[in-house]
């Protein structure tokens, strides 16, 4: 599944090692909280725990949303947007 990792954490070091979990578990940055990419179940389990032990409850925020591909492909980008098929694994590298 695809899953979208979007977060406004005040703590620095709970917004660093969300973002470093993020990247361990193969997601994309493409924007400065935001993360995206492809997570099987065990992996986003995994992930939740992990931003559910950084994180302070009373005070920041975390969305995890997943969806499929159909779901990431009839979503509206604009601008300087992330390539759709590298979030999705339909490319694997980006050589640039």
């Amino acid at each position: 599944m695809i899953c979208w990792v979007l977060y406004d954490i005040q703590g620095n070091k709970a917004r660093r090692n969300v973002a470093k979990y993020c990247k361990q578990a193969g997601l994309y940055r493409v924007q400065y909280s935001c993360f995206l990419g492809t997570l099987n179940g065990h992996e986003k389990d995994t992930l939740e725990l992990q931003i559910e032990e950084e994180i302070d409850e009373e005070v920041d925020k975390v969305y995890i949303f997943p969806m499929n591909k159909s779901e990431l492909q009839s979503c509206i980008l604009m601008g300087q947007a992330f390539d759709k098929k590298l979030v999705s694994d339909e490319v694997r590298a980006l050589f640039l």
